[in-house]
């Protein structure tokens, strides 16, 4: 007789069952896809749609939505729908890049407040400072004292630019080094770590090889939910006439733009407000489904 052989599966890895728990979130899922729809028409829009979102067709003017012109045009004539692509490129490249400076500052924060002792009480309090900061009118300061200076040595837009991913990054760590530091002071007490050290691995070394690895969900939480704030910073700033030059789109550029116009054509307003909640929406959804399927005690539900 011949025995039965028995087949077990190969076990899973952990990312197979992030994924897994992340696709069961439906709307992470669909804002997943929405945001990459974003990135992709941001980043190819212009080769699908090549009017030159600064073309000026004075006969165009005002006119509304039609086949040469699907989202309509501005008072000068300029197409909506190349100036929304265009603005959607500005304002998710600030997003993503002031998004990634405030990470690494709160990672920074979180990692030495957590691990070394000694710099736990100067750096949480300096991190209370921030967090007491009026942030809207510390903003405004910000860029009306650099702004001239770095538009005059790098650029118009490349130091307005810079000045905005600057300014926000260095506004929002404090969450993230909040976050960051209660899990490296929960992980420096586990079993491997008291483990690495009493062989004697050097704190760089252990800090790179044990902490950061299992912080990485916070960390990439903090990162989706950082990319909604600062592009709705950026918007904030761009309506209140305090970011990019009038001449250079971004979407909260367009809202102001839109306003002395609102009464005779309110789809202006419509279609970069709808860009905006729907962007920092999908981000949000991202962010709840990472959160659920990073954490152990949900994903084995």
């Amino acid at each position: 007789m011949t025995e039965a052989v028995e087949f077990t599966a190969p076990p899973s890895s952990q990312w197979n069952d992030v994924w897994h728990q992340f696709k069961s979130h439906r709307g992470a899922l669909v804002g997943c896809l929405f945001f990459v729809f974003i990135l992709l028409t941001v980043a190819f829009g212009p080769m699908v749609w090549s009017i030159d979102p600064q073309y000026i067709d004075i006969r165009a003017r005002n006119s509304g939505m039609s086949i040469a012109h699907p989202l309509g045009t501005d008072q000068l004539g300029r197409d909506t729908l190349a100036r929304v692509i265009a603005g959607g490129r500005t304002s998710v490249a600030v997003g993503v890049t002031a998004m990634l400076l405030s990470v690494l500052l709160g990672t920074f924060v979180g990692v030495l407040a957590g691990f070394f002792p000694k710099f736990d009480g100067p750096l949480m309090r300096f991190t209370d400072l921030f967090l007491a900061l009026p942030l809207l009118p510390l903003l405004l300061v910000m860029i009306m004292l650099f702004r001239d200076v770095l538009r005059s040595v790098l650029g118009p837009e490349s130091g307005v630019f810079i000045l905005i991913v600057c300014v926000i990054g260095i506004t929002s760590w404090m969450q993230a080094a909040r976050i960051v530091r209660g899990d490296v002071l929960s992980i420096k007490e586990r079993e491997f770590v008291l483990a690495s050290r009493s062989v004697g691995t050097p704190p760089v070394r252990l800090v790179i090889r044990h902490i950061l690895p299992n912080i990485l969900s916070p960390i990439m939480v903090s990162a989706t939910l950082g990319i909604a704030n600062a592009i709705i910073t950026e918007s904030a700033l761009s309506f209140l006439g305090l970011g990019f030059p009038s001449d250079f789109p971004t979407w909260g550029r367009l809202l102001y733009d839109s306003t002395d116009y609102l009464q005779q054509y309110p789809e202006r307003v419509l279609w970069p407000g709808l860009a905006i909640s729907l962007t920092v929406l999908s981000v949000n959804y991202m962010g709840d489904g990472l959160r659920d399927a990073l954490d152990p005690r949900i994903r084995g539900r």
